[in-house]
């Protein structure tokens, strides 16, 4: 087992290599390789690429699983290229992720698979008992404008001086 960890590295360095390669020819937006090995037994990297749109998204991924071909990788599969807003690549040790920007955000993959350096023992602290958290405040509203035709707000003016009413005599 061993001797299989050790040979990996080298292997998984040209597929990486190949696939930001593939990711830089089809001009993928914020590339972000993650070494997920300490995180999870899955997989031991992960790329992280956006397109621009669901056509661009599937043109990526199928330029990633030309280029792991070509350098001697067989793709395990891939998922989403009908939808084209998530395609997952799945490279056995490299598991590449190509989404639409706001899919991504959605998502927030890179939270969740990223080794935080925190103090450790601090992550996944449970919080103490009895402490609540203050509830957020409302935002304040928005004035309402005089609203006038087509949505257009009517101009303002100074308020009118009110006359006081002459007394009636007695």
């Amino acid at each position: 087992m061993t001797a299989a960890k050790n040979s990996r590295p080298p292997a998984r360095a040209a597929l990486v290599k190949s696939v930001v390669a593939a990711l830089d020819d089809m001009k993928a937006v914020n590339v972000k390789v993650m070494d997920v090995r300490k995180v999870t037994d899955v997989a031991d990297c992960m790329v992280l690429a956006s397109g621009n749109s669901d056509r661009h998204v599937r043109s990526i991924a199928d330029k990633v699983v030309e280029k792991a071909k070509a350098a001697g990788f067989r793709p395990m599969g891939m998922e989403g290229e009908r939808d084209g807003e998530w395609v997952l690549v799945d490279l056995n040790d490299v598991i590449v992720h190509v989404m639409l920007p706001r899919v991504r955000e959605f998502y927030g993959l890179e939270g969740l698979w990223e080794i935080s350096p925190s103090k450790p023992g601090k992550a996944g602290k449970p919080a103490r008992a009895g402490k609540t958290a203050k509830p957020a405040r409302a935002a304040p509203r928005a004035k309402k404008s005089a609203g006038g035709r087509n949505g257009r707000s009517a101009p303002r003016r100074a308020p009118a001086k009110k006359k006081a009413a002459p007394r009636a005599k007695r």
